[in-house]
């Protein structure tokens, strides 16, 4: 009898002890997977902030490359428009300046044959006894002047270096030869006198020029 209540006795305890067990080892497995799974998933969530992150910094630097590259663009558009309006004004500006200066040109002829023409008339004959001669060279002396005065109002001035160092920019040299009391360098003769537009040389003045001996 004693022996049959000791198996019951462990009979009932083993029934109570089992669904224990069984909770036990449930929370045990579900800890273990936790354990097991937890720290793996934030893992595997960072690569994808760190990808995420980097896609952005990538964008970001694109972008500012491609700011910094059309600022370029647009300051060399600036700077190449400024040297165009630079450029244009200063043609116009040159077109107002010398663009008479064919016409100058062809009225130098005019200026040269009118020189010419009174340099010819003996000074000796131009009197009042000879009034028909004398009219005659003050209307071409009065031409001369005339024509002078307008060249000059439009900025249109004589060269004639008589005496002055040879300059290639404004002379041009027929000749070279040795002259007493002369400085090699020298203008000694002016065979046709030059002009100068607004500082330009239109004409060189034909020239000779001292020489050493």
């Amino acid at each position: 009898m004693a022996g049959w209540c000791v198996r019951a006795v462990r009979q009932s305890y083993s029934l109570v002890a089992v669904p224990a067990r069984i909770r036990a080892s449930s929370c045990l497995l579900c800890t273990a997977t936790q354990q097991k799974n937890g720290p793996g998933s934030e893992e595997a969530e960072k690569p994808d902030q760190s990808a995420a992150e980097t896609l952005l910094m990538e964008e970001k630097t694109k972008l500012e490359d491609q700011m910094k590259d059309m600022t370029e663009k647009y300051k060399r558009a600036l700077a190449d428009t400024e040297n165009l309006r630079t450029r244009t004004q200063k043609m116009i500006e040159d077109a107002k300046l010398y663009g008479i200066q064919g016409l100058c040109k062809d009225l130098l002829e005019v200026a040269d044959i009118l020189e010419k023409a009174t340099d010819c008339v003996p000074k000796e004959e131009v009197t009042t006894q000879n009034p028909h001669l004398k009219n005659l060279y003050d209307g071409l002396m009065m031409t001369e002047v005339q024509i002078q005065k307008v060249f000059t109002k439009h900025g249109l001035v004589k060269l004639n270096p008589d005496g002055q160092k040879f300059d290639p920019y404004e002379h041009e040299a027929l000749f070279h030869a040795p002259v007493a009391g002369k400085d090699p360098g020298t203008v000694t003769i002016v065979t046709k006198v030059g002009y100068k537009l607004h500082g330009r040389t239109l004409r060189p003045a034909l020239v000779g020029v001292a020489k050493a001996p």
